[in-house]
């Protein structure tokens, strides 16, 4: 299937240096984000105890906090999601000994408080998580996507040459840290959904990048006149009508999940849609403009025993 009736010629590497610089001061604002503002961590991490309550009628949000804080809970965050009748109840973490009974009676503290107004209220969900849980997983999540980029420069490093390996990593470095700066800068619910989606995008990120590489390795091989700047361009113009049509059939997918998926996977739904736009620009250009800085070229592509024959040819 193909987007295009014929192979474009955008000159992609003529505006290289332009789009890096853009995509290196977004990078930089969503690194200080990160260091300056945090993330809006869910109970995943921070540990706390999630209560998912449903009502007859639409809630009332004010009404809702109010009754919290009179019953000694003025933290609770509290919002709908799906529904206007469904209510998401966030309480804050316990003390370090507390255990899943704890979090079991703070849910039964809080719907009877609910219900002294209004009888009809549903306790659908209970969550806990102790604090101490809450920070192994931001460790374990952390280290798990550093894993992740290493294991991504050993395989490219291997497969190509260390000049692709480091613009593999820099351009899938660059998606996960653009997208968990959306969530920063937008102060959206961070929670393990959300890692596993940064994780799914590393290898979505870097299958596309291998594609492009790969066709680039191809023309370096083959084609023996022209300069690497075109032959970058040509081999990125020959695979953009399967990189544009892999990811809008992702998409699609994504914002249905996004739509319909719930509160549980909107985190997800986001990441992904996020990840997967920064992903498709990235192996178009990033990846592809970094080996380019890097100067890689033909003979560096070249297996070793042809090397010889290859330099002496005209």
């Amino acid at each position: 299937m193909e987007l295009f009736t014929k192979v474009s010629h955008v000159p992609f590497m003529r505006y290289a240096r332009v789009i890096t610089t853009i995509s290196l001061i977004l990078t930089i604002v969503s690194i200080v984000s990160l260091l300056v503002r945090g993330l809006n961590f869910g109970i995943d991490f921070t540990g706390g105890v999630l209560l998912e309550v449903g009502y007859a009628q639409a809630a009332d949000l004010q009404t809702v906090r109010r009754q919290l804080a009179a019953g000694g809970h003025p933290d609770a965050q509290v919002q709908n999601f799906g529904t206007s009748r469904d209510v998401l109840i966030r309480l804050p973490p316990l003390d370090e000994s507390a255990g899943p009974g704890e979090g079991g009676k703070l849910g039964q503290e809080i719907i009877a408080l609910l219900r002294a107004s209004d009888p009809g209220v549903d306790l659908r969900r209970v969550e806990f998580v102790g604090p101490q849980v809450g920070k192994e997983l931001t460790e374990q999540g952390t280290l798990s996507v550093l894993a992740a980029l290493l294991l991504i420069l050993v395989y490219v490093m291997f497969r190509f040459q260390w000049k692709f390996a480091l613009g593999a990593v820099l351009a899938t470095a660059h998606d996960a840290i653009m997208t968990v700066g959306i969530f920063s800068l937008f102060w959206i619910p961070f929670d393990l959904s959300v890692v596993a989606a940064v994780l799914a995008l590393v290898g979505y990120s870097l299958n596309d990048t291998v594609v492009v590489f790969d066709r680039i390795r191809d023309h370096f091989r083959t084609v023996r006149r022209g300069k690497e700047e075109d032959l970058i361009d040509r081999s990125i113009n020959e695979t953009l009508s399967r990189t544009l049509i892999t990811s809008a059939v992702t998409l699609l997918v994504v914002i249905a999940l996004l739509l319909f998926g719930g509160e549980a996977l909107r985190g997800f739904s986001i990441a992904l849609a996020f990840g997967i736009t920064f992903g498709t620009y990235s192996s178009i250009y990033v990846a592809s403009a970094f080996a380019y800085f890097l100067k890689v070229a033909p003979a560096d592509l070249m297996p070793a025993k042809n090397q010889e024959q290859v330099d002496e040819m005209p």
